[in-house]
């Protein structure tokens, strides 16, 4: 048994339940999990098939880890690129192919063809324009230096779908198909002679990125009939977008059928009380995940946050309004902050107060009243000092990387106030 076997079965008997990191951590390790396709174990994972008319990769990593994807590639397969396949546009997916194509012009050999579902074009397109916005949202994100710069090249593929593809490599045939889910573009893959399913990120061996707050729309229906269509082919290997693959058939059936269902819960509760007239505040402190679930090693809330999911579901079926008719055409949170002050008898009777309910544990309301403190006196460093605090500990008690990555924002933006006024 290999390296990324052992983490398959590790991971399958939860030893890394709540704990992505040790599951997600790229090793740039190979191994061959079925007859003639090669896994690279990266952040995002890249599949090299064997095939007559040379490799074909499915997905091809980030692109601050092209290099080492391709060396590792290299180190087992040598046969030229005949072709890649994008299962989506993420800079972890689709931005790896840049060794493989000049290692192709500087030996004279024929440029891979490059293939993605249409609306691959549109994203990049997308990043194009939103450049610095993506660097700004991947810093807070996952607390990465303010260096950090987003891509500017970009290799667009060349061959495009709309519903379903059938790519041929000499005698290996690879059925594309398209479903929206994590992405708009999103391509799943799957390999019949040998029940192989590429799912890409529409499985990641956490509960699914259907929410991500500063991200486009997510599309958790659709996204949960891709998942029960590939378990409609019996699959006996699932390769992940993320994490290590499944083997043996009962396996992979009840990871993609529960991943539905945990959507399909989460979908079906929210249009519910949608549908009864509620407003987005009640539905949020009401709908949770299916409780049965709960223990799934690969359905745990470490990266994305069902609350929202819940929240894309909403904007997905309702647009952006919430139903408070106050956030309708708000006053700016300056002004709201400065009368919630007045109210409390000063800035820093507020914020004293926000530090009262922090130290009692209601963390949520004292963010509010911190954020408030912070906009009506931004120079006012214990103001700010009240809100690091308060987010320092949210992010504490926080198990998505989302949420961690946002509350470490605000709390680093408030420290970095003081820090600064006292220069």
């Amino acid at each position: 048994m290999g390296a990324i076997i052992e983490l398959a079965e590790r991971s399958w008997q939860g030893d890394f339940v709540g704990r992505a990191t040790g599951l997600m951590r790229p090793s740039f390790e190979t191994e061959e999990i079925a007859p003639g396709l090669v896994f690279l174990q990266g952040f995002a994972n890249v599949s090299a098939l064997r095939s007559d008319a040379g490799l074909v990769l499915v997905d091809t990593g980030a692109y601050l880890t092209a290099a080492r994807s391709f060396e590792a590639i290299r180190r087992v397969e040598t046969a030229r690129l005949h072709a890649a396949v994008y299962t989506h546009g993420h800079v972890d997916h689709a931005f790896g192919l840049p060794p493989f194509l000049d290692e192709a012009r500087e030996r004279g050999a024929p440029r891979p063809r490059i293939v993605g579902h249409r609306n691959l074009v549109g994203r990049f397109d997308r990043y194009r324009k939103t450049r610095g916005y993506n660097a700004c949202i991947n810093q807070r994100q996952f607390s990465i230096p303010r260096q950090f710069e987003w891509p500017e090249r970009y290799e667009y593929p060349d061959v495009t779908y709309d519903a379903e593809m059938t790519l041929e490599a000499g005698s290996t045939r690879l059925e594309l198909r398209h479903a929206r889910g994590e992405t708009d573009d999103h391509t799943w893959a799957w390999w019949p002679e040998h029940k192989v399913v590429f799912t890409g990120d529409q499985f990641v061996w956490v509960s699914p990125n259907a929410g991500n707050p500063q991200k486009a729309q997510r599309y958790p229906d659709e996204w949960a009939a891709s998942l029960r269509e590939m378990a409609s082919l019996d699959p006996e290997v699932l390769v992940p977008g993320h994490g290590p693959p499944i083997l043996g058939a009962d396996r992979v059936a009840q990871a993609l059928r529960e991943t539905a269902e945990w959507l399909e819960h989460l979908v079906s509760e929210t249009l519910e009380r949608m549908n009864a007239g509620a407003e987005l505040d009640a539905i949020l402190h009401e709908v949770r995940p299916p409780a049965h679930l709960a223990e799934r090693p690969y359905l745990q809330p470490v990266y994305d946050d069902p609350e929202f999911v819940v929240r894309n579901v909403w904007r997905l079926y309702g647009g952006w309004y919430d139903g408070t008719a106050s956030h309708l055409r708000p006053a700016p949170e300056s002004d709201i902050g400065r009368e919630v002050a007045r109210l409390a008898g000063g800035v820093d009777a507020l914020a004293e107060r926000a530090r009262e309910l922090g130290k009692s544990g209601e963390l949520r309301l004292a963010a509010h009243l911190a954020d408030w403190a912070v906009r009506a006196e931004p120079a006012n460093d214990g103001a700010h000092a009240v809100r690091a605090e308060i987010y320092e500990a949210r992010a504490g008690r926080s198990r998505a990387l989302m949420s961690k990555g946002v509350f470490n924002a605000a709390a680093r933006e408030s420290r970095e106030k003081v820090a600064g006024d006292g220069a």
